[in-house]
């Protein structure tokens, strides 16, 4: 919990990086594939070191940081794999999106049920998560569906997940507030 409060700036960040991913598909919805791919790369891997960087800031006598880092290592990796392969199919995309979408979305509903007991709000991140999780889960079910409904897809997963994490991420700094909890060093 510390490790979050401590760095809930780093989580409102994440959150505008998704709602700015998720804006600009939705004002060039004819992008073509390769630049979806190259968009999401950027997405993936800038989500990726910002949760990094907030697991392990601050690590120090926090047990459940590694959490953090497991979801930013995946998201850095799914980014990486997107950038250096841009060639690869829609089908292989939208799986590696589905997968991705779904393992984050079981960290974060694992990280906000450990949060229950330390504040309130929680259910945002559960809800973040479950999105997260039904929409890679809909991938996985309906990978044909074209493209064009697929960009406008993962523009609205962008933009609602951008929303809950910002909103998690005020409510992080809240606590934070009234549990006196020091600075980051």
């Amino acid at each position: 919990m510390n490790t979050l409060a401590r760095n809930w700036g780093w989580i409102a960040l994440r959150g505008v990086a998704a709602l700015i991913f998720g804006i600009l598909t939705f004002i060039e919805p004819a992008i073509s594939l390769a630049t979806l791919v190259l968009l999401f790369g950027a997405y993936a891997l800038a989500n990726g070191v910002l949760e990094l960087i907030s697991a392990v800031a601050n690590r120090r006598g926090e047990d459940h940081w590694v959490a953090m880092l497991v979801g930013g290592v995946l998201s850095i990796g799914a980014g990486l794999v997107t950038l250096f392969l841009p060639g690869i199919t829609a089908i292989v995309l939208l799986y590696w999106i589905a997968i991705w979408a779904v393992v984050t979305g079981v960290a974060e509903i694992m990280t906000a049920i450990r949060l229950r007991k330390e504040m309130t709000g929680e259910w945002m991140l559960i809800l973040a998560g479950a999105f997260s999780v039904v929409f890679g889960v809909f991938l996985f079910l309906r990978p044909a569906i074209g493209a064009l409904a697929v960009v406008l897809w993962i523009g609205a997963y962008a933009v609602v997940l951008g929303i809950m994490l910002i909103g998690f991420a005020f409510r992080l700094r809240g606590w934070k507030q009234r549990s006196g909890l020091a600075a980051p060093a």
